[in-house]
């Protein structure tokens, strides 16, 4: 009879696996509050601005952030050694912009709650694109095999059953319902191929949080074109942007959010992989459905039989991430990892060692870039200033909102930060 392979016990891969976990846990919580701004596409905004001004918030964090948490020196000192993660980084933030704008569409047309899991499809994307380029599963065994497969299957027939109740509605709002499924799915598959370039930032060693700060060029380039294009012109752009001003700080709250969200996901596809990472942080469907039915009342007057079937479906997907989360990677599925490593290591001639180091959590190039440049507080200032000016000409937007789930949602948002943070530094000090 066929043996299983042996699962590692040792502590440090117990940490490592645990730590992957907490991550996508974390990163689930702020990524689904990330997209509670988003609501203002039913107030009239352009879809492509409302994501212009997510990304403007996205771009302001993701270079702030590291520089508060690692220093610039760090930084560019990581991006120097591995060159070739450049244009990786920028195709991935090119992707997100993208898949963020489809998000919004799809918003509009079917609410928070149904989108969001439509759009984490990207978790089966992702585990085809782990098995097929970096080895995951590979030697894993039948059991894990079952629960990440099973798992991946799971969310799909969840996804299903919501699509199934979604298009139930009334023949006026058929088309319009369709438009927003299609714009989900297409959201998702974007999502799910933008992993590629993490997993192969994180197979060379790169510190996710220097991954980032190149990722987000490709975001705001991406998304300043599309908004101009697809506003008519500068004129028309810049007019619209105007008339958002009073609107722009909660986009820009959202993309902060996003931020944290996302690092905390590139932290969990780092050490557990895109095929585990994702689909655990894919648990953000949970958050969505949250604030879409407890927040804005997505759900309310709906037929009870509507409300079961979305809620339900969306159960059946959590307990498909949690089936692939709970998939720890054995010994031998850790030794394809290794070659996949090794790989990356010889085509872009970098040190194996110096990048096994990387991958389980130690910090080389810590011990080698201390001290901090003073234009890195001007930075930090400037992020501050920025968000106090917007939050001066912000205003409330005419969105019903239940105060009472807000605000316990946004502690319990808080908790999983610092809980995370905490975790994080103690194991890895952001590595």
């Amino acid at each position: 009879m066929a043996t299983q392979p042996r699962v590692d016990r040792s502590p440090g891969s117990r940490s490592l696996h645990s730590l992957g976990v907490v991550c996508g846990l974390a990163a689930a919580a702020w990524l689904g509050a990330a997209e509670a701004p988003t609501k203002l596409v039913t107030l009239g905004f352009s879809p492509f601005m409302i994501s212009l001004g997510m990304v403007a918030g996205v771009f302001v964090a993701r270079w702030t952030v590291p520089m508060a948490l690692k220093g610039s020196r760090y930084v560019f000192q990581d991006l120097k050694e591995k060159p070739h993660l450049i244009i990786w980084a920028i195709l991935a933030g090119a992707l997100w912009a993208v898949a963020n704008t489809l998000t919004v569409f799809a918003i509009r047309d079917v609410g928070l709650s149904v989108a969001f899991p439509l759009w984490n499809l990207n978790s089966l994307v992702g585990l085809f694109w782990g098995w097929l380029l970096f080895n995951e599963l590979r030697d894993a065994g039948g059991a894990q095999r079952a629960k990440v497969l099973g798992g991946g299957l799971a969310i799909m027939i969840g996804a299903t059953v919501i699509g199934l109740a979604t298009s139930q509605q009334d023949s006026a709002a058929s088309g319009r319902a369709a438009a927003g499924i299609a714009a989900a799915l297409g959201a998702g598959l974007l999502w799910g191929t933008m992993y590629v370039p993490y997993r192969k930032a994180y197979l060379s060693g790169i510190n996710p949080l220097s991954f980032v700060t190149i990722f987000t060029v490709g975001e705001l380039v991406t998304m300043g074109t599309l908004a101009v294009l697809f506003q008519g012109g500068p004129e028309p752009f810049l007019r619209e942007l105007g008339r958002m001003r009073p609107a722009l700080f909660w986009l820009f709250l959202g993309g902060l959010c996003w931020v944290i969200g996302d690092l905390f996901q590139q932290f969990a596809a780092k050490y557990i992989g895109i095929a585990r990472g994702i689909p655990l942080s894919n648990m953000n469907q949970l958050w969505g459905l949250a604030w879409g039915a407890l927040v804005f009342g997505e759900l309310a007057g709906k037929a009870a039989g509507h409300q079961a079937i979305v809620v339900g479906g969306s159960l059946v997907m959590i307990v498909g991430a949690l089936a692939i989360s709970r998939a720890e990677a054995p010994a031998s599925e850790k030794e394809c990892w290794r070659r996949a490593i090794r790989r990356e290591c010889d085509r872009y001639g970098m040190d194996m060692a110096r990048v096994e180091a990387a991958v389980s959590g130690e910090d080389p190039l810590a011990r080698e870039n201390s001290g901090r440049a003073w234009w890195e507080f001007a930075v930090f200032l400037a992020a501050v200033g920025i968000l106090a000016w917007l939050a001066r000409g912000a205003e409330r937007q005419a969105i019903a909102m239940n105060s009472g789930w807000t605000a316990l949602l946004i502690a319990a948002t808080l908790a999983f930060l610092i809980g995370c943070a905490w975790v994080l530094w103690k194991r890895t000090r952001f590595s």
